[in-house]
């Protein structure tokens, strides 16, 4: 039975798809596939090239993006007879002649790139279906939850953040409305309430209702907003939660300084 040693310096999902496509084309094929992942070193790929040399009939498919570790793989398996096929370097070397770049040789990065696109698609699902107050039951997913009074950036902010892979929500501060329970039950630390100049935000709130096409009223009078943003204060200091001011800032300047305060309980949890 020949046996097909699949070696990554990564998890080598990828390189045994590649194979197993390879193999398809063989019908009743007689094989035993073995993945070795996380190969990194000259002792590991000793390892397998012996283990290769001690099978009865055995081809070392390998992935390794290193070049000074396929330069070894290739000494090592001629060395013990054994048939060894790099499968990523030609490639590489390839794409370098024509791009004159060199390559990064950094192990696992296509599966860290994968993971992090993913996250980001799910981040951003995730930033839709909790804007505003929805599904306030699931708000304890939420890596960060964005509350204030209304037009003080919350969505702008929460989407923001969501394309750059962190689970957001948002919830409006309404005075007389209940909060979600959820909400009072997330750790202080992962709750920001963003809060603006009263003046600025009534001009933003008068924009709006311009656009809108809703009644003015007192959706933008100055002691209404007045009125919400101390509501909004005294829910700060009775929860703990953070403040943002967020006057004549950017959504990118609010969301850098969120992250700022975010990545260290991010880092602690990893």
């Amino acid at each position: 039975m020949l046996t097909l040693l699949v070696v990554s310096d990564a998890t080598g999902a990828t390189a045994e798809r590649m194979v197993r496509a390879a193999l398809a084309q063989f019908d009743a094929a007689q094989v035993k596939l073995v993945r070795r992942s996380n190969v990194r070193s000259r002792e590991q790929i000793r390892a397998v090239v012996e283990e290769a040399a001690a099978a009865e009939d055995a081809i070392i498919l390998h992935t390794l993006v290193s070049d000074e570790l396929r330069r070894f793989m290739l000494a090592e398996a001629r060395q013990r007879g054994v048939d060894s096929l790099d499968m990523l370097g030609t490639l590489l070397e390839r794409l370098a002649s024509h791009l004159r770049l060199s390559p990064k040789e950094m192990p696992g990065l296509f599966q860290e790139r994968s993971e992090a696109k993913t996250r980001e698609i799910d981040a951003v699902a995730f930033a839709f279906r909790h804007d505003d107050g929805q599904n306030p039951d699931e708000l304890d997913r939420a890596e960060v939850v964005l509350v204030g009074p209304s037009r003080t950036m919350k969505t702008p902010t929460t989407l923001y953040l969501a394309y750059r892979g962190w689970f957001a929500a948002n919830v409006p501060l309404v005075p007389g409305l209940p909060l979600p329970e959820k909400l009072l039950s997330l750790p202080a630390e992962r709750v920001f309430c963003l809060l603006m100049d009263p003046h600025e935000l009534r001009q933003l709130r008068r924009a709006r209702a311009v656009t809108e096409l809703i009644p003015i009223g007192s959706y933008s009078a100055l002691p209404v907003i007045r009125k919400e943003i101390q509501y909004a204060k005294r829910l700060c200091a009775q929860h703990g939660w953070r403040i943002v001011d967020v006057t004549a800032k950017s959504v990118e300047e609010v969301a850098r300084e969120i992250i700022a305060l975010l990545w260290p309980i991010r880092q602690h949890t990893l």
